[in-house]
């Protein structure tokens, strides 16, 4: 059997940061994925395709809305969806195939199959043409990732009642998509194919749409995708979704217990995503997992095995790409004998919606709860000339300071362009800079970047100069 100094279970994010960190700091490194192309859900059926078909859209919706006012005329405009989607799956595959070049050029061995654990240091890979190997490896980075979440009764046919797997091939633009759940994915595929002409109602049982985030973005994102044609059914609770030829219907129970039906051609349902530890052979290895499924981890990501360890949206924390890599490169370096760090209320969230949404730190909900005395400082986008030129004037950036020592606690962002903006306030954090710190800084005019300015001079005793 051949033996590895550390290898790494599943290629997303996560793992395939982990393999290449492991690999530069000399360790003999093994990537075990179980699908025939790496990347993980991220690259190949994620954040990748997704963003490819939201700029699609975009553009198409840009052309039919708003060229006509930036003085460019077209006929005949229509959507190619088969093209959009051949488009797509080109940026997926260049995005993979980067992926096979860096574990070459960092000399890490791929196994393509399932890996489980026969024993705490041994790993049978089983491939899909019945072949199976074992190899020995004296550390372990358990990096499967997660897979889309479902509701009790709901039966997922991947057809008309489909996940954001499906949803990203569909042949055909939805008359009427109904959304299960408000989050992040439901809202950004929706709006894919909201662009392109299709109604889109959310199901969703909370009182709002991205419910993690601070209240003010959700209200905001609400009155943009309203203008979209999004509907919206909050504090509700789903009973049943079932299909019948190219019909789907959707019940649902609201606060007061009245019942509603949807009738639409396909069913988004997008209620969240669970860890995939689905036969790894966890117990075999002795692993331990909380009541959530997800695998337990000590300070340094360890589980409770000496010496395999964890990481991404298999463990606690929000699930995002850059949260699995930065734990990725974290593992590796603390494997090397490193001492690094991760500061886990600066890994920023973004929604990919159009306005963009970004925010890093403490909501103003939890300074509220955690009793905090702070201040807050704001600026909308309509009254920032870069954003006039673009006609992208719907949004804010919202900025929270300690109300004692103006430092930065939270920035919330909606906005054009927001999901580049935050690294700024990410910067910000990291070297605990006060509001004042920012508002002295010379931004360049004129740019979406100078509103964050502007926010933070809102902040520092409403010294706000354009509103």
């Amino acid at each position: 059997m051949e033996k590895f100094d550390v290898t790494v279970i599943g290629s997303g994010p996560g793992g395939y940061v982990a393999a290449i960190r492991c690999a530069q700091l000399g360790m003999k490194t093994a990537l075990i994925e179980k699908y025939n192309t790496l990347g993980g859900t991220c690259l190949n059926v994620g954040c990748i395709p997704s963003k490819a078909l939201l700029d699609s859209s975009e553009h198409y919706y840009n052309a039919s809305h708003t060229f006509t006012e930036h003085g460019i005329e077209l006929k005949d405009l229509k959507v190619n969806l088969k093209q959009m989607i051949k488009r797509k799956g080109d940026v997926v595959k260049q995005t993979c195939d980067g992926i096979n070049f860096l574990m070459k050029k960092n000399k890490i061995t791929v196994f393509n199959g399932h890996g489980s654990f026969i024993n705490k240091n041994t790993i049978e890979v089983a491939s899909g043409d019945g072949k199976k190997v074992q190899i020995v490896s004296t550390k372990t980075i358990i990096a499967t990732g997660s897979k889309p979440s479902s509701l009790p009764g709901i039966t997922i046919d991947k057809k008309r009642i489909i996940t954001s797997t499906e949803a990203l091939e569909l042949t055909e633009i939805p008359k009427h998509m109904i959304v299960i759940g408000g989050g992040v994915i439901g809202l950004e595929l929706g709006s894919v194919y909201a662009r392109l002409g299709a109604k889109v109602s959310v199901v969703e049982f909370t009182g709002g749409i991205i419910s993690t985030m601070d209240g003010a973005l959700g209200k905001e994102l609400q009155k943009s995708l309203k203008k979209l044609g999004f509907e919206f059914y909050f504090n509700h609770k789903v009973t049943g979704v079932s299909a019948k030829g190219k019909e789907v219907t959707v019940t649902a129970d609201n606060a007061k217990g009245e019942k509603i039906e949807l009738k639409g051609d396909y069913c988004l349902v997008s209620v969240g995503r669970r860890p995939y530890t689905d036969n790894l052979g966890l117990d075999k290895a002795g692993v331990k997992l909380d009541n959530r499924g997800k695998i337990e981890t000590d300070g340094h990501l360890q589980t409770n095995v000496a010496g395999i360890y964890a990481i991404g949206d298999v463990i606690k924390g929000a699930m995002l790409a850059h949260k699995a890599e930065e734990e990725g490169v974290f593992v590796a370096e603390t494997l090397a004998g490193q001492k690094p760090h991760i500061n886990y209320n600066l890994i920023p969230g973004v929604v990919y919606t159009w306005p963009e949404v970004a925010a890093v730190g403490f909501t103003e909900e939890q300074l509220k709860e955690q009793g905090r005395k702070y201040k807050a400082g704001n600026f909308p986008f309509k009254a920032s000339g870069r954003a006039r030129a673009s006609m992208d004037t719907d949004g804010f950036v919202k900025v929270l300071a300690d109300e004692a020592t103006d430092e930065i606690l939270g920035v919330h962002m909606i906005g054009p362009r927001v999901a580049d903006m935050i690294a700024e306030a990410v910067v910000a954090m990291e070297y605990r800079a006060s509001a004042e710190d920012i508002a002295r800084m010379s931004h360049a005019h004129p740019t979406y970047t100078e509103s964050f300015k502007e926010a933070c001079l809102d902040a520092t005793g409403k010294r706000a100069l354009h509103i």
